[in-house]
């Protein structure tokens, strides 16, 4: 497995409205596209998001990003969805530690 640490500096006001276009737009076409979210979380001060997203590979990662990024809804939201992100840092990782399950 591999992931996506993502980290999005939210624009100044905007983090209740990021919240609900994550919640309710971002997760569902996210899991329509077979990506995993590991977990969200909100830094102390509220100025940044940061969650993880699951993938097999490598190639599982290129295929469901262009599933998600070719899909008919982000094209025709992607502004309105970046209009919240000041900045954006993506890393992709992988663990370290033996799968607990």
């Amino acid at each position: 497995m591999i992931a996506q640490l993502r980290t999005y500096t939210i624009n100044k006001g905007m983090m209740e409205s990021w919240m609900k276009v994550f919640q309710d737009e971002i997760t569902p076409r996210v899991h329509e596209a077979g990506i995993g979210i590991q977990s969200a979380w909100v830094n102390d001060e509220g100025t940044q998001f940061i969650w993880i997203r699951t993938f097999d590979d490598a190639a599982d990662l290129d295929r469901k990003e262009a599933v998600m990024y070719g899909s008919d809804w982000w094209n025709a939201n992607v502004d309105r969805v970046r209009s919240h992100l000041a900045h954006r840092e993506i890393k992709t990782i992988e663990p370290i530690l033996p799968d607990r399950a």
